[in-house]
């Protein structure tokens, strides 16, 4: 399970750790056997202890912790591409033959990125473009094995997620057209991704899935069916979509065979941020196809959807699978910007047997989290039962765990690494995700790019 993207946390400008929201916290932990009867945290959810200072000054864990510096940003690649990109964001990790972990990480690189993706015969989609994915192959002990350019020449990797056949599926948050900024291809889309074999998926645009602002994706592992969320930033804002391929769960490439990309519409709801109340229900979602998946003159959120209209959210970010339900996030709405009303957080869920639609958590302004930081970033499940989040904002930032009682506690703590003494400054996290034996939390820092292997008693 997996959620991304300043999806569910807010700054409330508290000094104190702790939490407060509405609705059922228990929600974001569905259909994880790992959560079940856990309270996150080392069983009591309170946490690991204080951090203890790294006197290496690079990342400072409780005691029982150890990190590894897996890859650093600038420091040759291991298949002689190049050198290791900026920015790197979003991170999913593959069980591999003989024990090995094949860690896909994406880079989150505008045309302007000064560390962008070295291009590769055969894996860049646009020469012009900074952005892709690397994947390390690490033994069991995570030591790094290889690693290399996974695809390249894409624009602003930003997030994504996993296909049940184990590869990446990563998303463009960007939709320039060629000519713009520099780029000599339309961007906007959705590109597989094999850590273990980036030669299978090569650098082709899954297009049926539609071009557009992209964060993230949650497959349905029955039907097949991909859920997809639009980070638009002004209005009017993005859209919630489903894509039915012509080959569900076909494997790797299936993708590649097409299908029908549909936007949800609830009836009366133009506007997400209009609900405000958790445990508001919508039955008879409708599903209604894409005039033009392809934007080729007009934006789908732009598009013309009959008089019905269609259901619009600003910021729809994370986008995971729980149970029988897909689980998506608007990470903030705000009357200032055109929203019809402000929040800081919503959770969705979403029950395809049904076509229901119900607002299962909502944070702020009255019902806000509380952090020492601002804007948390990624976030995954831990072995705990717990969720871990990285912050993305301005201070020292630090990786949270969140228990299933709401408990909130400091597991890691990134040093200085960019700025100066007069004005220190701290790369954000991002990426945070387990390997496939939940024994090792990979985290990356986004500046200077550094990733993390964190090893220690996470039950």
């Amino acid at each position: 399970m997996s959620a991304t993207r300043r999806q569910i946390l807010s700054r409330t400008g508290a000094s104190a750790v702790g939490i407060a929201f509405t609705g059922a916290l228990s929600e974001l932990f569905a259909g994880s056997a790992a959560a079940a009867g856990s309270g996150g945290g080392h069983g009591n959810g309170g946490g690991y202890g204080p951090l203890v200072p790294d006197p290496a000054g690079l990342l400072d864990l409780p005691a029982g912790f150890r990190y590894k510096v897996l890859s650093r940003q600038g420091e040759p690649l291991r298949s002689g591409e190049g050198h290791v990109p900026g920015n790197p964001d979003g991170m999913a990790a593959f069980a591999g033959r003989r024990g090995r972990t094949h860690l896909v990480r994406n880079h989150e690189n505008r045309s302007t990125a000064a560390a962008g993706v070295p291009t590769v015969p055969g894996l860049t989609y646009d020469p012009a473009a900074k952005g892709g994915c690397t994947a390390l192959e690490l033994d069991g002990r995570n030591n790094v094995l290889g690693e290399r350019v996974a695809i390249a020449g894409t624009a602003v990797n930003c997030a994504g997620g996993p296909t049940p056949w184990r590869t990446w599926l990563t998303c463009e948050e960007n939709e320039d057209k060629a000519g713009t900024n520099g780029y000599t291809k339309d961007h906007g889309f959705i590109f597989e991704v094999d850590g273990a074999d980036p030669r299978r998926t090569g650098a082709v645009p899954l297009t049926a899935m539609g071009r557009f602002q992209h964060e993230a994706i949650a497959i349905d592992p029955s039907s097949g069916i991909v859920y997809e969320t639009e980070d638009a930033f002004q209005r009017p804002f993005g859209l919630f979509y489903r894509f039915l391929p012509h080959k569900p769960l076909g494997g790797t490439g299936s993708l590649r065979a097409g299908g029908a990309l549909e936007a949800m519409r609830v009836p009366g709801v133009p506007d997400l941020s209009l609900i405000q109340e958790t445990g508001a229900r919508f039955e008879g979602v409708e599903w209604v196809p894409v005039p033009d998946p392809q934007a080729v003159e007009t934006p789908i959120r732009l598009q013309d959807f009959g008089p019905k209209g269609i259901t619009h959210a600003q910021k729809l970010e994370g986008c995971y699978w729980g149970g029988n339900a897909v689980y998506f996030v608007s990470s903030f709405a705000r009357v200032k910007d055109g929203s019809g009303g402000t929040h800081f957080g919503q959770v969705w869920k979403y029950e395809p047997h049904r076509r229901r639609l119900t607002l299962v958590v909502v944070f702020g302004p009255s019902t806000d989290i509380q952090l020492p930081g601002e804007s948390p970033d990624n976030i995954c499940l831990a072995p705990s039962g717990g969720l871990m989040v990285c912050e993305d904002g301005d201070g020292a930032q630090h990786v949270y765990g969140v228990s299933r009682k709401g408990e909130v506690y400091a597991l890691a703590r990134g040093a200085r690494n960019i700025g100066t003494p007069e004005a220190p400054e701290w790369g954000e996290f991002a990426g945070v995700t387990f390997s496939p034996d939940r024994q090792t939390m990979y985290v990356n820092c986004y500046t200077p790019g550094t990733t993390y292997a964190v090893t220690g008693p996470w039950c």
